[in-house]
C-alpha cells in the first residue's frame, strides 16, 4: 500500500462526491496502491448513504456525534496502512496526476517528512497557504481586525515573497492538503485539544523539533474550494473555535504571558465581530 487518503467530512456531501471522483479517476496510481479513508463527522446531509452508494471503495467510520478534525483524522490513520498518509479536504478536487507527482516527490527527497503542494482556487489563482508559526504580535493584530487597516502587518507571518513556483522548506502548509511519510519515528500524531484550526500548525512545530522538515512543493496541483463546511457555521461561532484553538496553541508552546495578554485581547475581538456583523446586516437591509 502506497498511500492512504484521509478525508473528515461534515455537510459537504456534493463536495465530497466530485472529490472522490476525481480520486479514483487519477492516474499512475493502481487500486492496490491506494486506500481511501472517510470520517463522516455527523452530518445532517445524505453523505454517509451517498458513500454508501457510490463508492463501495471507501473505508467509511460514521461518527455519532461531531469529534472535530484533529480527533477524526486520528481515528483515519489508526487505520491507514499506506507508506504515506494524505489529509485531504473533502472541498479539494485532485487534478489526475496529483497523487502519482506528489509520491514521486516524496520518495526523491527524503528530507521531507510533510509536504503540500501548489493550490489553487476556483479561478486559477494561487492559493497563498505557506505560514510562519505564529507569533504574539501577528496573532494580536488579527484579533483586533488590524489587517483590515493595515494590510501589510501580516506580511511575515503569510511571507508576501514566497515563491510557490519553486520547492522549499518551509514552516507550516495547509492541513487541507497534508501528505505524511508515515515513519515509525514520528511519536505522534494531531494534538486532539485542537476541535478545528492550529492543529497543522502544531504538527508541523512538533515535526521541525524532532529534527524532521515540512516542505512545499508546485511539482503538483489541486483546486481548493475552501472553507466549504465552515461557510455554513456563522462568525461568532467560527471566532470562538479559533479562540479556543489559537490559545490552546499558544498555551502550549509559548510563554505563559503571551497566553494570558491573547486571553485579555479576545473579548476586543469578539466586540469588533459583533459590530462588522451589524453592519454587514445593515448594509444587506440597504441593498
Amino acid at each position: 500500500m502506497r498511500l492512504s487518503i484521509i478525508t473528515v467530512s461534515w455537510n459537504v456531501e456534493k463536495k465530497l462526491e466530485e472529490s472522490l471522483r476525481a480520486i479514483f479517476s487519477s492516474t499512475g496510481l493502481t487500486p492496490d496502491e491506494f486506500e481511501v479513508i472517510v470520517i463522516d463527522n455527523h452530518s445532517k446531509d445524505k453523505t454517509v448513504e451517498m458513500i454508501k452508494r457510490k463508492f463501495l471503495r471507501v473505508n467509511l467510520i460514521a461518527n455519532k456525534k461531531n469529534l472535530g478534525f484533529a480527533k477524526a483524522n486520528n481515528q483515519g490513520i489508526g487505520q491507514a496502512h499506506g507508506q504515506y498518509i494524505l489529509l485531504l479536504n473533502p472541498d479539494m478536487l485532485v487534478r489526475s496526476d496529483t497523487l502519482r507527482k506528489m509520491i514521486d516527490w516524496m520518495e526523491k527527497n527524503p528530507q521531507a517528512s510533510v509536504a503540500g503542494c501548489h493550490l489553487q482556487n476556483e479561478k486559477g489563482e494561487t492559493i497563498k497557504h505557506v505560514r510562519n508559526f505564529p507569533t504574539l504580535w501577528d496573532q494580536a493584530a488579527i484579533i483586533l481586525k488590524l489587517p483590515h487597516i493595515f494590510p501589510n502587518i501580516l506580511k511575515k507571518y503569510i511571507p508576501e515573497d514566497f515563491d510557490y513556483n519553486k520547492a522549499a522548506k518551509v514552516d507550516s502548509i495547509r492541513g487541507g492538503f497534508f501528505m505524511v511519510r508515515a515513519k515509525r519515528h514520528i511519536p505522534f500524531w494531531l494534538d486532539e485539544r485542537y476541535f478545528i484550526w492550529f492543529e497543522e500548525v502544531d504538527f508541523c512545530l512538533q515535526i521541525k523539533n524532532i529534527g524532521e522538515e515540512v516542505w512545499y512543493t508546485p511539482v503538483a496541483e489541486c483546486t481548493d474550494y475552501v472553507g466549504q463546511s465552515f461557510n455554513q457555521v456563522n462568525s461568532l461561532k467560527k471566532q470562538k473555535y479559533f479562540r479556543d484553538s489559537m490559545l490552546k496553541y499558544f498555551k502550549k508552546w509559548h510563554p505563559s504571558w503571551q497566553y494570558w495578554l491573547l486571553r485579555f485581547l479576545w473579548p476586543i475581538g469578539f466586540l469588533l465581530t459583533c459590530i462588522a456583523e451589524n453592519l454587514r446586516f445593515k448594509s444587506r437591509g440597504k441593498t
